[in-house]
Order: structure tokens, then C-alpha cells, then sequence
């Protein structure tokens, strides 16, 4: 069995990591260069940065935020927001990022990923999957949350896969910002049906929740943003609470 990861989440607007909940309600949470340069010496496995308006106001991810973030960390981070063409991709791991993550435009023309994952390989592409229950299935959403799809979510991520994509974040939008945990049961389903990665995002309230999502929910990495940000939990301490449970952690 792999390792499990944390990894902190930066939404940026701009230029500032904000975090919400339910996606709305924004408020300001610091420096995300400054925020990612302590996650990473405090022993986060990874980052993930995502421009949450980009795809929204049709602008590009800011490329010297991504060179700034790489000057100062020593870890894998992810990039996301306005990803759209190969180009954004290269231009991306140029400036310095090990991922890009892709949501909306993915949605829009499945066809991307095969030409992503072809060019640049599927370890750098990371699709992003925002779900919310709507009564009768998991349904994808798309534009920062705003835009339901009629995509199901177990469907969509088996053809992100077969198209060439190395991992999946999957978001639960009832979720993101409750602190109430994770969506478990769903994580579960969809580690289960298909065979990459997928790291839970959405709910992380106390350090219990780390355990159950990975224990119960079978996930391979755990994302959180704002218990993170506001110092409610350490993420040192996070980590030797979870390998005391029996968990593998980096």
C-alpha cells in the first residue's frame, strides 16, 4: 500500500489565499507563498494551488505566483484554475509546478486530457472533480462550483482515467468548509471503481476525520484548507496522530 498524503490547499484570489465554505463566503487567509513555505517546513507532502476565479473571469493561472511558490518550497505542488490548452500545462511546469489540475475545461472538451496526459505524461495531470448530491446522483460541477453538469460523478471519473489522467481530486461540495468531515462513503465508492490515486478534499475538521477518510474512505491523500491556515491543526502533529491509528503516512 502507498503511503497516504497530506496535502494543504491554497485557494488564491487575487493573489491571496481566501478559503470559504460551500464554496461562497470568502474571507481572507494570508500569503499563499508565505503560507506554502510553512506547510512545506512543517512537513505537508505536497501543495495544491488553485486560482479559484480563473476559469470564472476567463483569465490564465498567474504564472509568476507559481515561480514565486517554487523558489520557496521544497515539495510537489499543483496548480490549478484556467487550465485550458497544452500550453497552459507548459507554461506551468515551467515556472516551476509538478501538476496542473484540471476541472472545467476537461467537462468541456474530454479530449484535453488525452492531449495532456500524452504530452506531458499522466503524472502531472491531476483532475479536479467538484460533486454535490442533487437528490438522486453525485452530480460534477464546474465553474468554482457554480455551474451543475448532469455529468455523474462514478461515470465521469472512470472516462477522466481512460483518458490519461494520473489522479483525481474530488471534492465534496456539501462538504468543502463544514469541518464536519469528509464525504466518506463517497470517496470510498469512487477509489473503488477506479485504479488512480484520488485525494478527498471537503470537510476536514478535526484529526479524527484524516483517519476515517483514510481507513473508511479509502483514500489515497487527504486535502484540507482552512484548519490548515487558521493554526487549528498542526500538521506534524496530524501525522503522528494518524500512524498512531496503524495508518502509513509520508
Amino acid at each position: 500500500m502507498l503511503a497516504k498524503r497530506i496535502i494543504p490547499c491554497l485557494d488564491v484570489k487575487d493573489g491571496r489565499t481566501v478559503k470559504g465554505v460551500n464554496f461562497v463566503d470568502l474571507r481572507d487567509a494570508g500569503d499563499p507563498v508565505e503560507l506554502g513555505a510553512l506547510y512545506a517546513q512543517k512537513g505537508a507532502d505536497e501543495l495544491t494551488f488553485l486560482d479559484i476565479t480563473a476559469t470564472v473571469e476567463r483569465r490564465k493561472t498567474l504564472s509568476e505566483l507559481v515561480k514565486r511558490v517554487s523558489r520557496h518550497i521544497n515539495i510537489p505542488f499543483t496548480v490549478g484554475g484556467g487550465i485550458c490548452t497544452v500550453d497552459d500545462v507548459r507554461i506551468m511546469l515551467e515556472s516551476g509546478a509538478d501538476k496542473i489540475s484540471i476541472n472545467s475545461e476537461a467537462v468541456k472538451t474530454p479530449s484535453v486530457l488525452d492531449e495532456m496526459s500524452l504530452e506531458f505524461g499522466s503524472q502531472c495531470i491531476v483532475c479536479a472533480v467538484d460533486t454535490k448530491f442533487n437528490g438522486e446522483f453525485w452530480e460534477v460541477y464546474v465553474h468554482g462550483g457554480r455551474t451543475p453538469t448532469g455529468l455523474n460523478t462514478f461515470e465521469w471519473v472512470k472516462e477522466v482515467e481512460s483518458r490519461g489522467a494520473g489522479e483525481i481530486l474530488l471534492t465534496s461540495m456539501d462538504h468543502d468548509g463544514t469541518k464536519n468531515g469528509f464525504a466518506v462513503e463517497l470517496t470510498r465508492e469512487v477509489s473503488r471503481s477506479i485504479s488512480i490515486p484520488v485525494i478527498a478534499s471537503g470537510g476536514a475538521g478535526t484529526m479524527g476525520h484524516f483517519v476515517e477518510i483514510f481507513k473508511t474512505g479509502e483514500a489515497d491523500a487527504a486535502l484540507a484548507a482552512s484548519i490548515f491556515h487558521f493554526h487549528e491543526i498542526d500538521i506534524a502533529e496530524l501525522k503522528e496522530y494518524i500512524r498512531s491509528h496503524g495508518v502509513i503516512i509520508r
